[in-house]
């Protein structure tokens, strides 16, 4: 079994080394802190398994601290308040804020070890609590400022009925997010149906309209989302056929089976994802602009993981735990620097992509902890010069492979922007021009074929 982690706070040299030396011995991972500026670093980096936290510090009281993790923190650990001037007033405010227990100073170190196993089992408990209470995604995980603004802006839209759209790229999350709308609407008790738009291919009537024969009915989306939410994810697939149906079910507000003869009126709250450029899809006939207006009322805007890579901590614990309860995968850790490797790599794929490697170092791996070679084994490194820059996984790059891959990019981008022009592109980037010649044919950058300087 992994070691508990325990994150020691307090300003007193003497007692963290304490700490630290006598929990150390008895099994734990143990950080430190000498005050909530550290503290508040450490939880960042790793959310501990319980707090060990001084109410007397200089910059930041204790009490201040654990008011502020109440708050703000998704992830709920045990916390121990230390004090060596406690006061009935100071140990029930504690406790209201949710501190497990209260220990004074000069520290009993039988009842110290004795309270650190019962918050640890207590804490252990209510995880496997909630985990087994809470829906999968119920809530999108992170407390990045990011990730804390959508959810806001999704808590906004659903109390409407208006119809939602999803932009963001494959594999951000549009689907978890449309369901995370659903849950706070008022329509959360009815079905949340989801279509692909790729699957409506051919005639899409039975499939969105359902359908009537020998007076048995075949239900399509229209009937097993009524009342509730009906997604359609990834709209720049839909046919131009599925785009005509939907117009005239939104237009008319009611729709009828295939072989049916009544009309029935259309009751679903339209949520809808896409890629950026909907309305530029490369495709023979444009995305229609009637349809567009109708699904885009209120447009919500879902990150690329790497516009938020502090919450990818709590991303890879959050699958860790969902993949052993529902495949009884075997629980592994990842260590601190294999963590901090995935806060670097640029996420081309997303949540998605992050979800498979957790996946995958479960099956193949072996070990409780999931270290940083193992990790650096599974990244797949992905260099098409035609990406842009922030995909590229430079960090998994030697130094020099790594300068040519991003001067090339920097420099082929910069001469775009300069025409093909290298008189100017050497005003832009401030370099010489003969040596700025001599840099392009190096990366093998046809400054030619852009213009003549």
């Amino acid at each position: 079994m992994t070691a508990s982690r325990i994150l020691v706070v307090d300003d007193e040299a003497d007692i963290r080394g304490l700490l630290k030396e006598i929990l150390s011995e008895e099994g734990y991972e143990v950080d430190v802190a000498a005050d909530a500026t550290q503290a508040r670093s450490s939880r960042a980096t790793q959310i501990p398994d319980l707090v060990l936290l001084d109410i007397w510090m200089p910059d930041t009281d204790g009490i201040t601290l654990l008011r502020e993790w109440s708050v703000t923190d998704g992830y709920d650990c045990p916390v121990v308040m230390m004090s060596g001037h406690g006061t009935v007033e100071t140990a029930v405010e504690a406790t209201r804020l949710g501190a497990f227990d209260f220990v004074e100073k000069p520290l009993s170190l039988t009842k110290l070890l004795r309270t650190v196993e019962r918050a640890l089992d207590a804490g252990r408990r209510k995880r496997l609590s909630a985990r087994s209470q809470v829906p999968a995604l119920a809530v999108p995980i992170g407390k990045s400022k990011v990730t804390q603004a959508l959810r806001e802006q999704v808590q906004h839209a659903a109390s409407s009925n208006s119809p939602v759209l999803l932009l963001g790229e494959l594999g951000s999350g549009r689907e978890a997010y449309a369901r995370y709308l659903h849950s706070l609407s008022a329509r959360s008790a009815k079905p949340f149906f989801m279509v692909v738009a790729a699957s409506l291919v051919g005639d899409p009537a039975p499939a969105l309209f359902g359908t009537e024969r020998d007076g048995r009915v075949e239900p399509g989306a229209f009937d097993q989302a009524a009342g509730g939410s009906l997604y359609i994810n990834g709209l720049e697939d839909l046919h131009s056929d599925a785009q005509r149906a939907l117009v005239g079910a939104i237009e008319q507000n009611g729709y009828t089976r295939v072989g049916g003869r009544q009309r029935l009126p259309l009751n679903v709250r339209w949520i809808s994802s896409a890629q950026d450029g909907l309305e530029a899809r490369a495709s023979p006939e444009p995305f229609r602009r009637d349809l567009l207006a109708n699904l885009n009322v209120i447009t919500l805007r879902v990150p690329s993981l790497r516009d938020y890579a502090e919450d990818v901590p709590d991303l890879l614990r959050y699958y860790v735990d969902r993949l052993v309860d529902d495949q009884h995968l075997p629980l592994r850790r990842f260590s601190v620097a294999a963590q901090n490797r995935l806060r670097n790599y640029p996420w081309p794929g997303n949540v998605g992509e992050l979800k498979n490697l957790v996946q995958r170092v479960l099956i193949l791996g072996a070990g409780e902890e999931i270290r940083l070679e193992e990790v650096e084994r599974e990244l797949l490194v992905k260099l098409a010069v035609d990406e842009p820059l922030v995909k590229q996984d430079l960090l998994a790059l030697p130094l020099r492979e790594a300068r040519e891959q991003f001067e090339r990019a920097y420099l082929q981008q910069q001469l775009l922007l300069c025409n093909g022009k290298v008189g100017q592109l050497a005003k832009r980037v401030g370099m010489e021009r003969t040596h700025l010649y001599r840099k392009l044919r190096a990366l093998g950058v046809d400054f030619r074929q852009l213009g003549e300087d």
